[in-house]
């Protein structure tokens, strides 16, 4: 006769290893279920992340974009994880072939759809909303609004946008604001142009920073060869303190606006408004374009030169000139041909 207490210890020892072994067969399938792909209702799914969301919500989030999982499930790995309190809000893109694993990873490290918009150098506030309008993820709060509401939304009601925005390439969330991204360029403009400032040459002619921004569209506009900037500056900045009118075309093809054909005619140049410097006297009354950082620094510290007149080689410089004799004499040689 087998004894009680080892009939006793054999069913506790089996017991013991369906126990180990359940918990075997668990563990390899939860650890098959983290590592497999995850199937969705898209080839992409967008999922959004509002800050304050609980593990909870995520996981109810995660399902509800289109992933097909269970959120309960999601939820206890996000537990068993150890990481669920380091989820990050944010807006996130979850490819084909998505694990638990790999989402958890995505979401943990703020791995979000990022996307980005360029504001090109010598562009129009108009040239720059077309832009944003056209950018791939980019929430278009702007799409009805005026450029004084525009600007109204950004807390600065009542200035006008042409300038105030620096040009260079925003990286954004997808789902973000357009405003928001112009929100960014503006405090950028306004940086660079503070920066820009307070490096001036003591002997400008400029009195204050928006004339600086003013100039530097200017600039901008006149030429896109760095190295001529800073004698264009010397130009305009000889001109202004002698009191003569700087008599460039940006200006009025600027003042056109949807008017210009591409063909600036001399009745234009005769036909006055507040952008026709042929006309009147000193700067215009806003920037005429997105000033880089190279024409802002040209703008405050024109180059050493008694210039008063410049004209475009046709390769990409300019020939400057002292008197109108020379100029006259560079413009037959470069524009006439002569």
């Amino acid at each position: 006769m087998i004894p009680r207490f080892i009939l006793t210890e054999s069913r506790a020892v089996r017991f013991l290893i369906a126990v180990v072994l359940a918990v075997a067969a668990l563990f390899a399938a939860g650890f098959a279920w983290v590592h497999a792909p995850l199937a969705q209702s898209a080839a992409s799914v967008d999922l959004n992340i509002e800050p304050g969301s609980s593990p909870r919500d995520v996981a109810r989030l995660v399902a509800a974009a289109g992933v097909k999982v269970q959120p309960d499930l999601l939820y206890w790995w996000f537990r068993i994880s150890g990481k669920s309190r380091n989820i990050r809000a944010g807006s996130y893109e979850l490819p084909e072939g998505t694990t638990p694993m790999t989402l958890l990873q995505k979401v943990v490290q703020g791995d979000e759809a990022l996307r980005s918009v360029t504001l090109v150098e010598g562009w129009t506030f108009r040239q720059a909303r077309q832009a944003l309008a056209k950018a791939e993820g980019l929430r278009p709060d702007s799409k009805t609004m005026s450029d004084e509401s525009v600007m109204e939304a950004l807390d600065r009601s009542g200035q006008h946008p042409e300038g105030r925005f620096f040009p260079d390439t925003y990286t954004y969330s997808k789902g973000s604001s357009d405003l928001a991204v112009l929100r960014r360029a503006m405090r950028s403009m306004d940086q660079h142009l503070e920066a820009a400032w307070k490096l001036r040459t003591p002997s400008l002619a400029l009195q204050s920073p928006d004339q600086a921004l003013v100039l530097a569209s200017i600039i901008e506009k006149e030429t896109g060869r760095t190295a001529d900037q800073g004698l264009i500056s010397a130009v305009f900045n000889n001109r202004l303190q002698i009191g003569m009118r700087l008599q460039t075309d940006p200006t009025v093809i600027y003042g056109l606006g949807d008017k210009f054909d591409g063909n600036l005619r001399r009745t234009d140049l005769q036909n006055d408004s507040p952008y026709n410097t042929y006309t009147r006297n000193g700067l215009p009354p806003t920037p005429i374009s997105l000033p880089g950082r190279s024409a802002l620094l040209a703008a405050v510290n024109p180059q050493s030169s008694k210039a008063l007149y410049f004209v475009a080689r046709g390769d990409g410089s300019s020939h400057f000139s002292n008197t109108l004799d020379e100029h006259n004499r560079a413009v037959d040689k470069y524009q006439r041909g002569r």
